[in-house]
C-alpha cells in the first residue's frame, strides 16, 4: 500500500505575507494582519505549507539562510524553499525558473498539478505556470503594480500565458478560496 501525504500550498515571503515589494530582512520583517491565523487554517485542513522565496541577501553576507529559515518555521511553515541567489547568477531555482517547485515535487513525489502557490510577482506567476500547479496572485506588496503591467499589456510571450487561477485581495482572501476549493482530504504521494 502506498503511504499517502497531504495536498501543498507553496507561499512567497515578501509582499505575500507581509513586509512590502522588496526584500525585507528577518529582524525588520512583519506579517500581513491575521496572515498566521491562515497559516493555521491551512495546517489545520490537513495542507502542508512551504515557502516558495527568492533571498539574495544571503548571497550578499546581509543575512544568514538560517535566519531566513527559522522565521519562517516560526510562521508555521513546514518545509522551506528558498533561493539564496542574486538576480543574474543564473540560478535554476531562481524564480522565475520553477527548479524550487521541481525540486520539493521530486523531494516529496508531489503531483504539482494539485498544488496552490501564492504570490504578489509575475516571476512567482511563471514559475508556477512552468510547474504546472494553480496561481493565486495577491494585491499586496508588488501585486497591484504587476496586474496592472499585465492588463498594460507590458508582458509578452510566457509572462503574457501566466495568468492567475485567483487574483486575491490579499494572502487571507487567497487562503479562503484555496480552502473553498472542496479540498477533502485529497492526498498525494511523498509528505508525512
Amino acid at each position: 500500500m502506498l503511504e499517502l501525504s497531504r495536498q501543498v500550498v507553496f507561499i512567497d515571503r515578501d509582499g505575500t505575507l507581509g513586509g512590502t515589494d522588496r526584500v525585507v530582512l528577518p529582524s525588520e520583517f512583519e506579517l500581513f494582519p491575521q496572515v498566521q491565523d491562515s497559516i493555521r487554517s491551512l495546517r489545520a485542513a490537513g495542507m502542508l505549507v512551504c515557502s516558495f522565496t527568492n533571498q539574495p541577501g544571503i548571497a550578499r553576507g546581509e543575512v544568514t539562510q538560517d535566519e531566513f529559515e527559522s522565521e519562517l518555521l516560526a510562521f508555521g511553515f513546514d518545509k522551506i524553499y528558498l533561493c539564496a541567489h542574486e538576480h543574474g547568477a543564473g540560478c535554476p531555482c531562481r524564480k522565475p525558473s520553477a527548479g524550487m517547485l521541481m525540486r520539493a515535487a521530486e523531494e516529496n513525489n508531489l503531483d504539482l498539478g494539485e498544488c496552490f502557490v501564492l504570490g504578489d510577482r509575475w516571476t512567482d506567476m511563471v514559475a508556477v505556470k512552468e510547474a504546472g500547479c494553480k496561481k493565486v496572485l495577491v494585491k499586496t506588496g508588488a501585486g497591484p503594480k504587476e496586474l496592472e503591467k499585465y492588463n498594460n499589456n507590458e508582458y509578452f510571450g510566457k509572462w503574457k500565458e501566466a495568468y492567475p487561477d485567483f487574483i486575491a485581495t490579499d494572502y487571507n482572501e487567497a487562503v479562503t478560496w484555496i480552502l473553498g476549493r472542496g479540498y477533502k482530504g485529497r492526498v498525494l504521494h511523498g509528505f508525512e
